[in-house]
């Protein structure tokens, strides 16, 4: 299915929905990221009575700011007529959603025909997944940055007289200034990249195949409409249940993205000691202790190695700490963002003329 949007339309489309998204799902976000930390009991359960603390639900809004910066888009309108984007970053949505168009249009133009039947050697599927994941690839690059600032942010403690503030954009610039180098902001790239590209491998065949299967079924029962309101509608449940189930599966990764980047900015003048005195421990034992320290902060920086740890210490069920909630956030956010990202395309679409296409 071919559309006669222009990379603008793409981009403004998604960038509201994204910000749509952002504002209404985000304390849900919040609770998760707190809910996976861990430090979950010791800063929002009461010990005694084995109950959640008041302090979970302070500053849900906390690190917003790094995420709306990264999913919104800066514009102005050209000389020529069009908007042009002036940001110093390429946008989070508009660069996922106008990769993933332009990777799943190129795909289908370079997938050949079945000399047998004329069909297509690669399913639609297939198409879809690879198109998604080259799109993740690129967006997972400009979000890891906002997503571990945001997480930090998220994690920081306010005190009780503070709870009505819902955005505090404090809590965003303590964050940041735990930061020594901005290598740090990039810790956890590659475990975002592994449940992400799973997770939108999943999502989009499933969200595409569902979307068809529910317009057709319409189309066939004569109660397709064919307005905007509909075929917004049709999206945004078709991707809420692809992005329910691909929740679900990939919770184990999102877990260990979340304890990775909760320790991205770690304490480095604080672990000096304590790693001096361990590596006079090590030789003294005839180990080259350089070399071993290395292997073990390597270890531990690995998605592999915390998971184990996870697994070991915690139990199977800490891997999935959080799962209930970000399946239900996820089935809403995804529901929303695609549904008016469609809308918004669409309309966009109408409203332009074939001159303007061209």
């Amino acid at each position: 299915m071919s559309f006669n949007n222009t990379n603008t339309d793409i981009l403004l489309a998604g960038a509201f929905a994204a910000f749509s998204v952002d504002l209404l799902v985000y304390p849900l976000d919040t609770i998760k990221t707190r809910v996976q930390s861990p430090d979950y009991k010791r800063l929002y359960t009461n010990a005694s009575t084995n109950t959640v603390n008041r302090s979970l639900f302070r500053g849900l809004y906390q690190g917003i700011g790094s995420v709306v910066i990264a999913t919104v888009p800066s514009c102005k309108k050209g000389a020529e007529g069009y908007f042009e984007q002036t940001a110093n970053f390429r946008p989070l949505a508009g660069a996922f959603f106008t990769t993933y168009e332009g990777a799943k249009s190129f795909l289908h133009r370079l997938n050949p025909s079945n000399g047998t039947n004329g069909s297509p050697m690669f399913p639609t599927p297939f198409i879809h997944s690879v198109a998604s994941s080259v799109a993740e690839l690129v967006s997972c690059f400009i979000l890891t940055p906002a997503e571990v600032l945001k997480q930090n942010a998220q994690m920081v403690q306010k005190s009780a007289s503070a709870s009505t503030q819902a955005f505090d954009a404090n809590a965003t610039i303590q964050a940041l200034r735990r930061f020594k180098k901005p290598s740090q902001l990039w810790r956890g790239y590659t475990t975002l990249a592994a449940r992400n590209l799973p997770f939108t491998a999943m999502q989009f065949p499933m969200f595409e195949h569902l979307k068809q299967a529910i317009l057709s079924y319409r189309q066939q029962h004569g109660i397709d409409r064919g307005t905007l309101l509909e075929k917004g509608m049709i999206t945004a449940v078709a991707a809420g249940t692809a992005g329910s189930i691909a929740a679900v599966i990939t919770t184990p990764v999102d877990v260990v993205k979340t304890r990775i980047m909760l320790s991205a900015a770690g304490d480095e003048d604080g672990k000096f000691g304590e790693a001096k005195q361990a590596l006079k421990q090590i030789e003294a034992q005839g180990v080259d202790g350089d070399a071993e320290l290395k292997r073990k902060k390597t270890g531990r920086s690995g998605g592999f190695a915390v998971g184990r740890k996870i697994l070991r210490e915690e139990g199977v069920k800490a891997l999935f700490r959080g799962g209930t909630l970000r399946a239900v956030w996820t089935a809403l956010g995804s529901g929303l963002y695609l549904g008016v990202y469609e809308t918004g395309r669409t309309y966009l679409e109408a409203r332009r003329t074939p001159d303007e296409v061209d």
